[in-house]
């Protein structure tokens, strides 16, 4: 069944991506990630000496401090602190610089749809222009349930608005792996096929979640896609600016 959205999208296409790293002068990585109207700027500090009370010592630390637009941060933010956290840690390598302190700053400057996975792959990048040592990269994807059924991708803030249930989605880039080829399995599974995030509000049924997650997987290639042409496009300008 086609979709009509109001920005003429078909249900699997996504907004146009924008990524810029390195503008911030004053930080050790950052980078802006845009999707459509949604604009989310990260900064990375550290690694710094020490960890936070009841962190394990003899690991790296990560730590998230999110910056609404507008206003004192809320539940839901805290609730995005946590699931950054988490998801950041899965994707660093935290045994090389144990007992230190990472800090991730996300300032959110326009919010039109699918925040959090767009302060998600902020984030990413902006761990990659710091420099930190990770597995691989990841991408995330936010995919709505209509209340007639229907799934769309990426959905702006009024689509949003009117779905019944939502799923944040992340999944791991392992084109740019820095893992060994042979550790690229979780319990016999080859890594491309997990997932390392997974968070829904709102009532879906078991059916309705895999197919998210069918449609989550095939947009999370296409950003993976885009990921790979920026960092080499990136790349490439750095070496020409030298």
């Amino acid at each position: 069944m086609e979709v009509d959205r109001e920005d003429g999208r078909s249900q699997n296409q996504l907004r146009p991506l924008a990524c810029s790293r390195n503008i911030l002068h004053r930080a050790h990585g950052s980078a802006s990630w845009s999707q459509g109207d949604t604009k989310v700027l990260a900064a990375v500090y550290g690694p710094k000496a020490g960890t936070k009370k009841n962190e394990n010592p003899e690991k790296a630390c990560i730590e998230v401090i999110w910056k609404p637009k507008t206003g004192q941060i809320g539940k839901p933010e805290k609730e995005y602190e946590m699931i950054l956290k988490r998801t950041l840690e899965s994707v660093c390598i935290l045994t090389v610089n144990p007992n230190t302190t990472t800090s991730i700053i996300v300032q959110v400057v326009n919010d039109d749809g699918a925040l959090l996975p767009s302060a998600i792959n902020a984030a990413c990048m902006a761990l990659v222009d710091a420099g930190i040592p990770m597995k691989h990269l990841a991408v995330a994807i936010c995919c709505c349930v209509a209340k007639s059924g229907y799934v769309i991708l990426d959905p702006t803030k009024l689509e949003e608005q009117k779905m019944k249930a939502f799923a944040y989605l992340v999944f791991p880039n392992s084109v740019h792996s820095v893992l060994p080829e042979g550790s690229l399995r979780v319990e016999g599974e080859p890594i491309e096929n997990g997932i390392i995030t997974s968070v829904t509000h709102g009532m879906m049924s078991v059916d309705d979640y895999f197919y998210c997650l069918e449609r989550g997987r095939a947009a999370s290639v296409k950003l993976s896609d885009f990921l790979r042409r920026n960092l080499q496009q990136q790349s490439t300008d750095s070496s020409k600016a030298g």
